[in-house]
């Protein structure tokens, strides 16, 4: 292997597996050939390597392997958030799309409650936020696209 290439996982079938396990193991490959396809620093493909270790060991004992790919994934992403600022596909949308919703949304809609005497008329600040977080968010995702800092990849929770 070379130093700065990131480590495979051990080969499975879709008949070796639950079909939600095999779901999941194929996201994990795909991100994986997302990121070789990259220039990662050593510490970032190190990480990386650690995390599929966990994988592997997972897929060579029949241990959890869902649990684990998602637990490996949710922390390589957020890694790679941090140190590289790399983001998935529609990553700042959605996270925009909730916060809009909780941080514009409810307070506008408390205040036209207020207005209006009619507090049942929150859904209309809840559907302003969320309007507003999802132009945030996809703007975000824009330029993370346009500057090389966005994988080819969506994020599955």
């Amino acid at each position: 292997m070379e130093n700065n290439k990131i480590a495979q996982l051990i080969e499975l079938q879709a008949q070796d597996i639950s079909p939600k396990d095999y779901k999941e193991y194929i996201y994990m490959r795909r991100l994986i050939d997302e990121l070789n396809a990259r220039d990662l620093p050593m510490g970032v493909v190190e990480f990386i390597n650690d995390n599929l270790e966990l994988v592997n060991y997972a897929i060579e004992n029949k241990f959890e392997l869902k649990k684990q790919i998602k637990i490996s994934k949710k922390n390589i992403l957020r890694f790679l958030e941090k140190q590289l600022k790399v983001v998935t596909r529609n990553h700042y949308r959605n996270m925009w799309m909730a916060l809009g919703m909780t941080v514009f949304g409810v307070p506008l809609g408390v205040v036209w409650g207020q207005i209006t005497d009619n507090m049942g008329s929150l859904g209309i600040g809840i559907a302003i936020g969320m309007t507003i977080g999802l132009a945030l968010g996809n703007s975000m995702d824009k330029k993370a696209a346009s500057e090389g800092r966005q994988l080819n990849i969506e994020a599955n929770s």
